[in-house]
């Protein structure tokens, strides 16, 4: 990524935090590593992080917090530090490329994702006295949040809903379930978003509303985990809800607004997820490109044969163009402008390029790419799992189009 761009401040930032990762939490992988080494022992026969891997995490996150990197992106009108996009997009690169994929206790413990733990900027419309009450704890990394919109049938269109929330008195009534909801097992604290207004919904003109919920209440149940992509359990469930009561102080912002208050932070939360898939990218292109010169074939190293030159090639000029247009956007995104079309360019290119960057980058290791010793098999996986949540390439691609259809060649 082209530093010359990126504030001072914003630099030292990351290196601070680079710091922070080696002196506190690599000595905490190296004291666990027969604990972290493999799926069998990071997670429970129910799929679920196993409590001694929860405690570590848990560990991290508060260290994180003390050390000031946990709450970097909060909305300062919450207490956090409020950093902007140009800061997500290059602290998320420069962790993702120095650290590679599955970290269990870095991704994403150190920084939580912008809009579904720590202080989300959902929580700025939470009732003032309950932010008293909850915020510290979350702010502390002690206890822990969960976002709750999507379901079974209902992800990029999100007016398939089917939750519902029923008002009783100074009370609502939620009923129904939501599905791929990272964190949902493990959450203290879960933003629940329910139909309020069936009309509006099917006018698509509203009708959401968003309720803040503790996850121990009477009607709630973490259903089960949702193992992904070669893994024997993950972060990611199914919530129930069976006529889970909540106090209408509890609400999230005004009736039937929540699509709205959902919305907040997705941009940041796109980027700084794109910035990840970008940084692994490069991590992946550095290692392909040590072992074209060290690996012989034929008598030479293999980067002197020209068809694995190609591979280096092409990977360097995606994660060039990938790193430039991140900048780009989160420039724009933090001088006020909307760049709603620029954002999903970003959130498509990135993560597909970065699929196609770790498939070359595995194809110049050989039969070792394959192999879970070098970690570039973990990687592939977590960003073509990326290619899906806060939007499919192919919503965004919809994006891109309707805003050129509608506002021209204007970006």
């Amino acid at each position: 990524m082209n530093r010359s761009l990126v504030p001072e401040e914003i630099i030292q930032i990351g290196d601070s935090l680079i710091r922070f990762v080696e002196q506190e939490v690599v000595p905490l992988e190296s004291a666990n590593k027969a604990l972290l080494a493999s799926d069998r022992t990071i997670y429970d026969e129910e799929g679920r992080f196993t409590p001694e891997v929860q405690e570590l995490r848990r560990q991290v996150r508060m260290k994180s917090s003390e050390a000031g990197f946990y709450t970097m992106f909060g909305p300062g009108e919450l207490g956090g530090g409020g950093l902007g996009p140009v800061a997500s997009v290059y602290l998320n690169w420069q962790l993702s490329a120095h650290c590679g994929p599955e970290r269990t206790l870095i991704h994403p413990v150190v920084i939580p994702s912008p809009f579904t733990n720590g202080l989300s900027p959902v929580l700025t419309v939470l009732d003032e006295g309950l932010r008293d009450q909850y915020l510290p704890l979350l702010a502390s990394g002690e206890k822990t949040l969960c976002f709750g919109l999507s379901e079974p049938d209902a992800g990029s269109d999100v007016f398939n809903l089917k939750t519902t929330a029923i008002r009783d008195g100074d009370d609502w009534v939620i009923s129904g379930s939501k599905q791929w909801i990272t964190n949902g097992p493990y959450a203290d604290y879960a933003m629940i978003f329910a139909i309020t207004d069936p009309a509006l919904v099917a006018q698509r003109k509203g009708g959401i509303t968003g309720f803040f919920v503790e996850t121990g209440w009477k009607g709630f149940k973490a259903v089960s985990t949702i193992p992904i992509m070669g893994h024997l359990g993950a972060e990611i469930g199914i919530l129930a809800f069976d006529e889970l009561r909540v106090p209408d102080r509890y609400r999230l912002g005004a009736v039937n607004d929540g699509l709205k208050v959902a919305l907040r932070g997705v941009n940041l939360g796109r980027l700084g997820l794109s910035a990840t898939c970008v940084g692994l990218a490069r991590w992946a292109l550095v290692r392909a490109v040590e072992y074209s010169k060290m690996r012989k074939t034929f008598g030479q190293p293999i980067g002197e044969h020209q068809a694995v030159q190609m591979l280096l090639a092409e990977s360097a000029t995606e994660i060039y163009a990938a790193e430039s247009i991140l900048l780009d956007c989160a420039m724009k995104l933090e001088r006020g402008e909307k760049a709603l079309a620029e954002t999903s360019m970003v959130k498509q290119f990135c993560t597909d390029s970065s699929n196609r960057v770790f498939d070359r980058c595995m194809q110049v290791h050989g039969g070792m790419g394959l192999t879970n010793e070098l970690r570039l098999e973990a990687g592939y996986r977590f960003v073509r799992s990326m290619r899906i949540p806060d939007g499919t390439s192919e919503i965004q691609k919809r994006t891109v189009a309707r805003d050129l259809l509608s506002k021209g060649v204007n970006f």
